[in-house]
């Protein structure tokens, strides 16, 4: 039943917002004009889908078909790393949308309401803070939050008064109409792929922090200043960060990345006085990660000090890791067994808006086979066939929980 040429070309659609020629890849920010362009053609396919189009006060994109006072939500994003894929998150709201646009054609009444969110700004590409949406839907997200800069100092309140949102006053209490909700999304991994299958059910979410490290020395001229005697941060910077990989590779689970690197005042014959990094720190274990980073910030501290750097950190986010509700999950196993596949369980290490809706209501997340485990990458790819095999999955899911 599923429209298997509309869904693939929306899709196709879509990932031409924001596209660069040059790469494939894909740039979609947020409260940007890309983005604006992205929500019109979204907001087109919910309409089309017999769907009453709003946008809530952070700006989160809804679409809601039928009526209740009790709600099934599906849910993503559409907004993307630097140079992503047009699978990530535009995935999971587009199929989402073909699932309703299903019901619609065959005049299929739910007993409960059913909305489809994009949530605003799920990666944080633009402020280094991310999941913004759905955090303020769980009544998660605070007025201070909003004064996040992007590299040119202007402000998440700023970039909402800019998309014709006010900010102010910021009083959205958390929803409690979420009887379920429902996410799907590729794997951004390599274990679907090695088991053979299509798709697969998640059982838990692993929980990011973010961190913001700034290391200071001192800016002097390349060529007169002895090495022995050097406050060079980048040195400092360089071998923190090794540490970190290296305390990583010794724990079982957990995942850190410095992604982020920059350096002052960046000159071929100058020293670097000062350097700032990220550091992304993950696991499923809550209390795991804790003493990870307290850890991760010890050693730091004890390089600085060596090196005769300062050293200071800042959190830039920290969300709590999830875990997905059993009911939902026997659902989705029960529907993908209707399609003759063997239901697999595994744990999400990519962060997902799922983990900030959560905390209001139970979970369930679906994800899509992708070839090699690329993501956040041109190269991120899921075949046709799988797509096709878990939006069917994902509707008779969403069927059997709205009769």
């Amino acid at each position: 039943m599923i429209n298997r040429e509309r869904l693939l070309q929306h899709l196709e659609d879509l990932s031409q917002i924001g596209r660069n020629e040059a790469t494939g890849g894909v740039n979609r920010f947020s409260f940007t004009s890309e983005e604006k362009q992205a929500i019109e053609l979204v907001t087109t396919y919910m309409e089309e889908a017999g769907m009453v189009v709003t946008i809530d006060a952070i700006g989160n994109l809804i679409g809601t078909y039928g009526e209740g006072n009790e709600t099934i939500m599906l849910g993503s994003h559409i907004d993307t790393v630097p140079e992503g894929g047009k699978y990530d998150g535009a995935l999971g709201v587009l199929a989402a949308i073909e699932v309703v646009h299903t019901m619609h054609e065959q005049q299929l009444i739910p007993s409960k309401k059913i909305q489809v969110v994009a949530f605003k700004d799920e990666e944080g590409t633009r402020f280094d803070f991310g999941l913004i949406g759905s955090r303020a839907m769980a009544g998660l997200l605070t007025e201070g939050q909003l004064q996040f800069t992007d590299k040119n100092g202007i402000s998440i309140e700023e970039a909402m008064k800019a998309f014709q949102l006010a900010p102010y006053p910021f009083e959205q209490p958390p929803r409690d109409d979420i009887k379920a909700y429902l996410e799907m999304h590729i794997e951004q991994g390599k274990v679907l792929e090695n088991e053979g299958l299509p798709v697969g059910v998640v059982t838990g979410i692993a929980a990011p922090v973010w961190l913001e490290i700034t290391v200071t020395g001192v800016s002097e001229h390349a060529g007169a200043t002895p090495m022995p005697i050097r406050q060079d941060a980048l040195t400092a910077a360089s071998e923190m960060i090794l540490a970190i990989e290296q305390l990583l590779n010794n724990t079982t689970g957990s995942v850190a990345t410095v992604g982020k690197l920059n350096v002052s005042p960046n000159g071929t014959n100058v020293i670097p006085g000062k350097v700032t990094f990220t550091i992304d720190l993950r696991d499923i274990d809550e209390s795991k990660i804790n003493v990870l980073e307290a850890t991760i910030l010890q050693q730091l501290q004890q390089i600085a000090t060596r090196r005769h750097v300062t050293l200071s950190s800042k959190i830039l986010q920290r969300v709590k890791p999830a875990k997905t509700d059993a009911v939902l999950q026997q659902q989705l196993a029960t529907s993908i067994e209707k399609q003759g596949i063997q239901p697999y369980f595994l744990v999400s290490g990519a962060g997902h808006d799922a983990m900030n809706i959560a905390e209001i209501a139970p979970i369930a997340m679906l994800f899509v086979r992708s070839k090699d485990g690329i993501s956040h990458n041109p190269l991120e790819y899921s075949s046709a066939e799988d797509i096709v095999i878990a939006t069917a999955i994902f509707y008779d899911t969403v069927v059997e929980l709205s009769k």
